[in-house]
This record gives C-alpha cells, sequence and structure tokens, in this order.
C-alpha cells in the first residue's frame, strides 16, 4: 500500500537518532550544528568605547560655557586608557579606543575646529553637545556570562566572529552522519567519458553529493552495475562503516532493478515502498536493525532531488540538532489542474512581491527526467493529493533548495 506524503514523512522521522558531538577546532566549524552553548566570556562591549574619531571631553566643562578645548594627549585603538589631568583640556580619541578617565562625551572632529598656537594645540566646538555621545558603554551589548550563541544553531560567519570574540577556540558540534550515495545502472558512464548513444553521464550523485554539502555533510560515492551478486557484494561491507545510504534508481518495477531485494537480503527491514507523490513516487525507505539507514530514489533526477529535500535533509537536520526552519508558504501564480491522486510537486521560481507576499511561479517541466527545468526554478511547490484544481491566489507549502 502507498503512504501519503505525511505518513511516509512521519515514518522517516520516526527514525531520528542523535549522532553523537565531536569538537572541533572553531576555525573548521562554518556549517557545522552547535552543541553547546556559547557565553560570554566578559562584557560587550568590554570597555566604554569610542564610536567616531573625535575628542573626549569633560561634559560638565562644556555646559558651564567652554568651547574652546586644548589638547592633551591622543587616545588610540588598542593603547591603554589614559586619564584626563585638567577637565578645560581634551583627549583626542581614535574610533574603537577607550574612552579616557575624566571624560565622558565624544566630539566629533566633523564639529571641530582646529588651531595651533606656538606649539599648543586646541579644538573649538561647533554645534550642539548631547552628553555621553558617541560611546558604545561597557556591557550594553551583553553582560558577561549571558548566552550568545544556543546549541542547535547553523554555524557561519557570524557565529563564527561570536566564537573568536570569545577565545573559543575549539566548539563542540554534532557529528556528521557517514553517508554513502549510491549510483546503480549499466547505462551510466563516469562524467569525463564520452557516452555511447545508450549511455548517460553520471549525474544524480555529483548533484546528491553537492546538496549534502549545502548542510555541511561530507559523502563519498560508489556505482553498483545491474547484477544482483555485484550489488550485494560491494554493499555488504558498507553495513559497519555507514550511517544512511542514498542510493539513485534501480527501485521501480522495472526486469533489472534489483536493488530492494538485494537489501532485504542483506537484512534491511522495508518501511516502506512508494509514496503517492510525483515525482518520487517509488520512493523506499528501510532500516537496518544495527546499521545504516536506507532512501533509495528513483533514478530520474527531479524524483531524486524532489526526495532529497522533503526528507532526506529533514533528517539529516533533525539528527545533528539542528533547528528546524519553520515552515515556508507561497501564493501560486497560475492556475493548475492535475488529475492524478498524488501529492504534486512543482518546481517553481520565487518571486517577493511589493506587499511581502511570496508568489510561486512555475517553471516549464516536462516530467521527472526533466533536470534542466530546475536550473531556474528555487523550490518544489507541494500541491495536496485532496485537490485537482489549484487555483492562482492559493497558498500552498514550498521546499526550497536554493
Amino acid at each position: 500500500m502507498m503512504l501519503t506524503v505525511a505518513a511516509a514523512f512521519n515514518a522517516v522521522m520516526d527514525t531520528v537518532r542523535d549522532l553523537g558531538t565531536e569538537t572541533v577546532a572553531f576555525e573548521t566549524a562554518t556549517g557545522r550544528v552547535l552543541r553547546e552553548p556559547i557565553l560570554a566570556d566578559r562584557p560587550f562591549p568590554p570597555f566604554d568605547r569610542i564610536t567616531m574619531d573625535g575628542i573626549a571631553v569633560n561634559y560638565d566643562s562644556y555646559v558651564r560655557g567652554q568651547h574652546i578645548f586644548g589638547v592633551e594627549d591622543i587616545q588610540a585603538a588598542g593603547a591603554p586608557q589614559l586619564q584626563l589631568s585638567n577637565t578645560a583640556n581634551c583627549i583626542e580619541v581614535m574610533t574603537g579606543a577607550v574612552l579616557p578617565e575624566m571624560t565622558d562625551t565624544v566630539i566629533p572632529y566633523e564639529h571641530l575646529e582646529f588651531s595651533e598656537h606656538e606649539g599648543f594645540r586646541r579644538f573649538t566646538v561647533h554645534g550642539t553637545v548631547k552628553k555621553g555621545q558617541n560611546i558604545h558603554y561597557k556591557g550594553s551589548d551583553v553582560d558577561k556570562g549571558a548566552a550568545l550563541l544556543q546549541p542547535g544553531v547553523v554555524i557561519g560567519p557570524a557565529e563564527i566572529g561570536v566564537l573568536a570574540t570569545v577565545g573559543k577556540t575549539r566548539v563542540q558540534v554534532s557529528r556528521q552522519p557517514r553517508v554513502v550515495v549510491i549510483a546503480t545502472g549499466d547505462e551510466l558512464v563516469p562524467v569525463h567519458a564520452t557516452p555511447a548513444l545508450h549511455q548517460v553521464r553520471m549525474s544524480n550523485v555529483y548533484s546528491l553529493v553537492a546538496a549534502l554539502e549545502q548542510i555541511g555533510v561530507k559523502a563519498r560515492y560508489i556505482h553498483l552495475t545491474d547484477e544482483a551478486a555485484t550489488m550485494r557484494a560491494q554493499l555488504e561491507p558498507l553495513l559497519t562503516e555507514t550511517d544512511i545510504w542514498i542510493s539513485s534508481g534501480a527501485v521501480s518495477a522495472g526486469k533489472f532493478d534489483y536493488l530492494p531485494a538485494v537489501l532485504q537480503q542483506l537484512g534491511m527491514q522495508q518501511v516502506f515502498h512508494k509514496v503517492q507523490q510525483r515525482p518520487g513516487k517509488p520512493f523506499l525507505f528501510g532500516t537496518f536493525p544495527h546499521g545504516p539507514l536506507v532512501f533509495a530514489l528513483p533514478g530520474n533526477p527531479v524524483s531524486g532531488f524532489m526526495c532529497f529535500y522533503r526528507y532526506i535533509r529533514p533528517w539529516i537536520q533533525a539528527a545533528m540538532g539542528a533547528v528546524m526552519p519553520a515552515p515556508v508558504y507561497a501564493q501560486l501564480a497560475e492556475k493548475i489542474v492535475f488529475d492524478a491522486a498524488l501529492e504534486y510537486y512543482i518546481p517553481v521560481k520565487l518571486q517577493s512581491q511589493s506587499n511581502g507576499v511570496l508568489l510561486a511561479i512555475p517553471q516549464p517541466y516536462q516530467g521527472s527526467g526533466d533536470l534542466a527545468s530546475l536550473l531556474k526554478a528555487d523550490a518544489f511547490l507541494a500541491l495536496p493529493l485532496e485537490e485537482n484544481v489549484f487555483e492562482k491566489g492559493n497558498c500552498y507549502e514550498v521546499w526550497k533548495f536554493r
């Protein structure tokens, strides 16, 4: 019996297991899922920080009518804190420097007139001055001990900057799953080969490996020929070396589609085979009791591509403890009629409207073998099987791949 997409998705997600953690150098953590809270090791900023080049003065002197300030010294960024000895004077300050003692206000050069007489430098203030201006006060962003990053965040450039700022040179992240992507079919030849008329270059595995790299997962791939004994011999050693198998092809009803039978001979317990969806109807999912999960995808490129983003990517994100993204919905740009009792996933181009609505524009699509249709698309729009006519303006969930 074919499962609905919702039932198939739930069956897949019911098998999610924690992959464990490992500690890596923070410089190599981009794309990894954080598994520990990151705390501020000191206040942010750690001192009263100057935000504009100019002079630091004591505001009370300005309020009493003083508008000309002699220069005592220069406070450079990275230099120890100076102290103003006479509040009738000022200290020149640079952006990023610590605020000198006995000063509480910074006046930018744009509001100053410089003069010098017999080696004595001074500034005349023009314009209105507010007490405390142009100062980023100590602890105004976060206090010492405050949580800056929570477990589950995917580490990107901003997070790397935070890790560096707090001196977190090694960080705990989720262990990456050990994934093998399996190509099947005698018709496949390497990408560097010139295919004969009856052959095609191997491409699906490269798309799947690239999709895995988008979420920080490195994978290897193998090629199985359409011969059952050879399939089994190549797959058996992988049972103890991997967490996930993702195969492409050999799961439909063809005379040479041996993969489901071979997997069961190896001990795989089939969870389901076939889902009420287009593309990707022949999708097979199974588990080995003490081995990898098996995502056996149809060989048509769009089918496998859709199944990856609909099922495999969410499983991996959940297993690595990543915060799951909120569902995204888009408004259908044109009417579509689809009579089959299947959930229909169509390639769409997403376009943001001035009113904030996300518009889904269907792209020309010649079926599950039409890989070129994905080049101008950003996502799959999910049209539910309960409906046959999908009116322009209705909103449906999208599964983004860009």
